[in-house]
């Protein structure tokens, strides 16, 4: 049976009695889906003991309004991780992650201000900052995130290195429906029409001969590009429709992009 931990204090004397069993965690902000299954699946199959976490960081919102829209499903994402056979879900409160407030703070290398970094501000900071909180809380042995977030996924692993956390970070590959649209909590906020239609930003990114023809591509799709751009062999972008911003990345076999 799952067992549900809304406190720091409930969850530690919970982690004592773990000790010496290996453990998996893999942190989501919940309105869970596809992609947060087979994420808690692999943990599952590689860790004696799977460990969830379901917390709205207020800290990587640059926009209030975007914050009071992200979906919020607990009773529905705590069955799911019921019928997975996750061990530990942490549901923490805002005040129980930063209790003293948002004053000390982890900065992404300058390298890494670019597209997400870019277009939100503080966006990276506050992730980076809760996944190091949430990391010490639970002192997993591996931890596990999806590579539909990939710019999340590298200033993670570096963060990781960084500051000798001994938490092995597992890259897990993106999870997509039939159309090729990639699994996402925002995805809950699109009409069928838009979703239907949202499946573009991958088909642009994959098939467009550089990251230009991609832009063009969309646009004339109808979405509000925000940018098209490559790095780490990767094709990168974000786009809105229906006022809900996608995001999206898929390898690129030969590319000119800057490595970070």
């Amino acid at each position: 049976m799952t067992q549900v931990w809304h406190t720091v204090a409930q969850w530690r004397a919970r982690r004592r009695a773990l000790a010496g069993r290996s453990i998996g965690f893999v942190p989501t902000m919940g309105a869970l889906h596809r992609g947060h299954s087979s994420l808690v699946e692999r943990c599952l199959g590689e860790n004696e003991v799977t460990v969830v976490s379901i917390f709205v960081n207020p800290s990587q919102f640059n926009d209030p309004k975007d914050l009071e829209r992200y979906p919020r499903t607990l009773e529905n994402d705590l069955a799911l991780l019921e019928r997975l056979g996750a061990d530990e879900v942490i549901v923490p409160s805002a005040s129980e992650i930063f209790p003293n407030g948002y004053r000390l703070r982890v900065e992404p290398a300058s390298s890494a201000q670019v597209m997400e970094a870019s277009y939100r501000p503080g966006f990276l900071q506050g992730v980076m900052t809760v996944v190091l909180k949430l990391l010490g809380i639970v002192g997993p042995d591996r931890a596990y995130f999806g590579e539909k977030d990939y710019q999340q996924l590298e200033v993670i692993t570096d963060m990781v290195q960084e500051f000798f956390i001994p938490t092995k970070i597992i890259p897990c590959p993106t999870v997509r429906e039939q159309s090729g649209l990639a699994e996402s909590s925002r995805n809950m906020r699109l009409s069928p029409e838009a979703k239907e239609k949202a499946a573009g930003l991958f088909h642009a990114l994959t098939t467009a001969a550089n990251s230009a023809e991609a832009r063009t591509t969309l646009r004339a799709q109808g979405f509000e590009v925000e940018y098209v751009e490559e790095c780490w062999e990767r094709r990168f972008g974000a786009a809105y429709l229906e006022g809900v911003r996608l995001i999206d990345n898929v390898p690129v076999a030969e590319t000119k992009s800057v490595k970070f």
